[in-house]
Order: structure tokens, then sequence, then C-alpha cells
């Protein structure tokens, strides 16, 4: 409590992305189309997957929670950042941001956990297929998307906990256009470096085990295809380079931030805006661009709606 006590910052001033007001309203405009674009791609996946019946299963199931994360994930920062191209002066409050990084780290950690268990999902399926049924049934799958929110908020907690335990009394200046654990300790008025160091091995060991654990996963599934039919194999690489290719576009980034303890880079404001914004995007075009079972649920549903 003595350190809560020495909390003398009210708010935090972001540097944001530039200074130029033309590339402000430049990148006003094209991120308010990719926001539009994520709530409105993500939420066509999750309705296409309520109303369709034959894609209530496991693999579908996860997707649209996928989708739920995204939506969740991208409204945490972006909102903000787009309401600081319009200002000159961009602050947040200090429970504001220490409310931002809480929900960042949460929705960020159960997606590492929900894409990890999407790939044990194609692993079962692909691997073991007359078990699959068994194995993933309906109570499991909601039973690990229970756990994976319990997962991201034990996480969540735990990097908040290290936040606000220290004191905060000036600098507020954050060279960010959102409150991250590394960019808000280094204003600390303290020394960070243990709390650098459980930072890191913290999320840089939740990203790094589970992307090993992912490879690993769509390694043996790979070897595995040697068995399958040649149709059976295109359609499990069809799956799984979708599922894989969404895996990279998220966990590089995360590994590159927050896997170095106490230092910047000048990419790391590029590899943010790709994390936070970009990848939130890519996903539900990815899942529909390759995946025909969601393209013709999506083009079935639209005639259904146009003849009622």
């Amino acid at each position: 409590m003595g350190a809560l006590n020495q909390t003398r910052v009210a708010e935090f001033v972001f540097l944001g992305l530039t200074e130029n007001w033309v590339l402000e309203i430049l990148f006003f405009t094209v991120f308010s189309v990719t926001y539009a674009l994520t709530l409105l791609g993500n939420i066509l996946i999750m309705v296409t997957i309520v109303f369709t019946p034959r894609l209530h299963t496991p693999m579908y199931f996860f997707l649209s929670n996928l989708s739920f994360i995204d939506i969740c994930h991208s409204s945490v920062t972006v909102p903000k950042m787009l309401e600081g191209f319009l200002l000159e002066r961009k602050t947040i409050s200090f429970d504001n941001c220490i409310a931002q990084l809480f929900f960042l780290h949460l929705f960020a950690c159960a997606e590492i956990f929900l894409l990890t268990i999407m790939a044990y999902d194609r692993y079962v399926a692909i691997c073991t297929p007359l078990h699959y049924p068994n194995v993933m049934n309906m109570r499991l799958c909601v039973q690990l998307v229970i756990a994976l929110w319990w997962g991201g908020m034990i996480h969540s907690l735990v990097q908040t906990f290290l936040t606000i335990r220290l004191p905060y009394c000036g600098p507020n200046v954050i060279d960010s256009y959102f409150c991250d654990v590394p960019s808000v300790i280094k204003l600390a008025c303290t020394d960070t470096y243990l709390t650098g160091l459980l930072i890191v091995s913290n999320s840089g060991t939740i990203s790094l085990a589970c992307f090993l654990a992912l490879v690993t996963s769509y390694t043996v599934i790979l070897v595995s295809l040697r068995k399958q039919s040649a149709e059976g194999r295109r359609k499990a690489l069809s799956t799984c380079s979708a599922h894989f290719m969404v895996v990279a576009l998220f966990f590089g980034p995360c590994i590159f931030i927050y896997t170095r303890p106490d230092t910047s880079l000048s990419m790391d404001k590029v590899v943010s805006v790709f994390y936070t914004m970009v990848t939130p995007l890519l996903n539900p075009l990815i899942y529909t661009l390759r995946n025909e079972e969601v393209k013709i649920a999506m083009k079935q549903l639209r005639q259904r709606q146009i003849f009622s």
C-alpha cells in the first residue's frame, strides 16, 4: 500500500504515432476504415456460425470465439488512438491507463490460449479422426474456453499488479498511442529491473511456450498427412495453413515486444499497430477467403435474408 500512496501522476500523455497533422488525418481515415471492417468482418463470422447449424462444430465454435476476442482486443486501443489523432494533447487518466493495459493483456492472452487450443483441435481431427467426436465434444470445448478466460484473467491480474505497485511521480509521457506494461513501468520513480524481468518471464514465456507448442502440433500434422488421401491432404493443408498464418501474424509481434526486458526499438510502434489493428482485420479475411464452408454459409444466409 505504501507504493500506491506515493502515486502522484493523475494522467499520462501519449506522443502518438506522429506529430504531423497531415499524417494524423490520413491515419485517422485509414484506421477508422480498418477498425470498421474489423468489427463488420468478425461480427459477420459470428452471426454466420450462430445461424448455420452445420457449422456448430468445435472448429467453428472456436473460430466464433476468436472473432469475439479480436473485436474486444482491437476495441481496447483503437478508439482511443483515433481520438488522439483529432486532439493536439493526447491524454489518458491513470485509472483508465491501468484499465487499458489490463484488458489489453486479458484479450491478448486469451487469444494466445485460444489459438493453442485450435491447433490441438486440428491435431485431433487430422491425426486421430476416429476419436475426434469423443475427444472434442462440445462440453470439453466450453470447458476449454472457460479455462482460457481464467488463464487470461490470471495473467492480466499479475501484469496489472506488477505495474500498479510501482510509484509514479513523473515524468508522465508515454512514447506510444496506448498504455502497455513495458511503456508504463519505464515512468516509475524507482528501479524497475526486477519488475521488468518478472514481466518478461510472464508474458514472454507464455507467448514463446504456446508458439513452440503450436509449431510442434502443426509439424506433427504435416508429418501425418503422408497417410492421408490427396483430397484429405488438400482440405487439411487449407485449414492448417489458415490457422498457421493467423498464429504467425499474432505471435510474431507478441514475441518481438514481450521478450525484450527494458529495451525499446524504433520498430515497436509499427509492430504495435500491426498487433493491435491489422491482425484482428486479417483474421476474418483469412478464415473467409480460404474457407469454402464459411463462404457458402454466408452466401446462403444472405439469400435467406433476401428471400425472407
